[in-house]
């Protein structure tokens, strides 16, 4: 038998969505049980963005790119999801080559996929890892609903999105249709099927490892917690979220932080889609005219329109604006708001401007990633989500958590002011939302302290781990 460290081997598909918890997940791993990991990534997103986190990891997490793959007989419109999960597929053999190599230079104890990569489980098998585990960076709700998908869609005759009534999912808030995730919302499109195959083999997994905690889903929590026959035990054992390192002074990048630090405390509206988001050009105008309408100090991360390209474009070179992005804002914006404003081309330091104490507010996309940075930083939501489960979460804060004011469907200039200013200064819904996330904030550092409920669930997956290796 093998000695030395416990080895996992972790495959990320495309979306640095699904990257930063997994290297989370690596570096907790062996800061507190000694493993050592290997990050497995695909071709088509070796970005620099990606390419700088794996460079920034501990010694004790290696990185392996998958080699690249042909993707050009999909169709041009491919969706993000149907792409992902093919790279996965035609990647298996060279996958099977990487874990069979560590099963021989490692005492590999468990292989994790993330969600998208599903069928790796079969290059597992092939290399007689006998450990397989799903990682979900999503949270409770969205797992429940992939859980129950080939039922729904064996019951559901047409589209979600004409649903009469809201999903209703044990201990979940009731869903409409119409915020059912946007791979699901079209029978017609090959990556609706993508996602019911993807979900039939959630159960093969050993263990569900969810980027989630308690505190923000209770109800949902309790119920995935309690055994269920044919579904994995499930572990929430978030959040796992990048740490705010140093940004070096001379960057560039710390430019933003430096006006933060002129602002009085929780005092400014962050406002940023995410790694892949952006918004039409007619939503932009409103965006902006609202947040001056507000009277609010806030910092914008902009991107060129959405209109200016496809979706999967943009997740795949993570959003860099190819043009300048400020020259597609409202006449005089930018001289107008120079005095409570800042905008940022196409990136910021996300998790340093949340723990920021100028920060008071995030109008956000509700990315998961995004949520939590929000949620450990005690900073209360504004909820614009854009695609993917983005309006689940967004229904999920608003309505259970409590953690956000999700705008309403029709964003114009006068509802986009009225609820920035509820949210930042608001006796009302604001206060309350602002009282929630305090708590939850609170509740999230408990969880992952010694005893805490995320610590002792990661225990207690090692513990299977080691126990199953031996």
């Amino acid at each position: 038998m093998k000695t030395g460290p416990p080895h996992v081997a972790m495959l990320a598909t495309p979306g640095m969505g699904h990257l930063i918890p997994l290297a989370e997940l690596a570096k907790r791993l062996a800061s507190r049980h000694g493993a050592t990991a290997t990050l497995i990534t695909f071709a088509s997103t070796a970005s620099a963005t990606q390419r700088a986190l794996l460079a920034s990891l501990p010694p004790s997490v290696a990185s392996r790119p998958l080699p690249p793959v042909d993707l050009s007989d999909l169709p041009r419109d491919a969706a993000i999801e149907t792409l992902m999960s093919e790279e996965c597929a035609r990647s298996l053999p060279a996958l099977t080559r990487i874990l069979s190599e560590l099963r021989e230079t490692t005492r590999l104890v468990a292989f994790v996929a993330d969600q998208f990569g599903m069928d790796s489980f079969d290059a597992a098998r092939d290399a007689g890892v006998s450990t397989r585990c799903l990682f979900m960076p999503m949270n409770l709700h969205a797992l429940s609903l992939v859980l129950r998908l080939p039922d729904l869609a064996a019951s559901v005759a047409g589209e979600f999105r004409d649903l009469a009534e809201p999903v209703r999912l044990p201990g979940c808030v009731p869903v409409p249709g119409s915020d059912i995730p946007s791979p699901l919302q079209d029978r017609s499109n090959p990556s609706y099927m993508v996602m019911v195959h993807l979900a039939k083999r959630y159960r093969e997994a050993d263990a569900i490892l969810v980027n989630s905690f308690d505190a923000v889903e209770p109800e949902v929590a309790q119920v995935l917690r309690q055994p269920e026959p044919g579904r994995p035990p499930v572990y929430p054992i978030g959040p796992l979220i990048r740490q705010s390192g140093a940004i070096p002074p001379s960057s560039p990048r710390a430019a933003c932080l430096e006006w933060l630090d002129r602002q009085p405390a929780r005092s400014v509206i962050f406002v940023s889609f995410g790694s892949a988001g952006a918004l039409p050009k007619e939503q932009m105008h409103q965006l902006a005219l609202g947040l001056e309408l507000s009277g609010q100090r806030f910092l914008w991360v902009v991107r060129s329109p959405s209109d200016e390209g496809t979706l999967s474009d943009n997740y795949y070179n993570n959003a860099e604006s190819n043009k300048d992005p400020l020259a597609y804002l409202p006449e005089g914006f930018l001289e107008r708001t120079k005095d409570v404003g800042l905008l940022v081309p196409s990136w910021a330091p996300q998790t340093q401007v949340l723990a920021h104490t100028a920060t008071g507010g995030f109008l956000t996309h509700c990315g998961w990633n995004s949520t939590l940075e929000s949620l450990v930083h005690g900073v209360p939501m504004l909820a614009w989500p854009l695609f993917a489960e983005q309006r689940l979460n967004a229904v999920m804060l608003a309505e259970g958590a409590g953690a956000a004011i999700r705008l309403p469907e029709r964003k114009d200039k006068e509802t986009i002011a009225s609820v920035v200013r509820e949210l930042m200064v608001g006796e009302g819904k604001g206060a309350m939302v602002r009282v929630k996330v305090a708590q939850l904030h609170r509740a999230a550092a408990e969880g992952l302290r010694e005893g805490g409920a995320a610590t002792t669930a990661l225990d207690e997956v090692v513990d299977k781990w080691e126990a199953e290796a031996n």
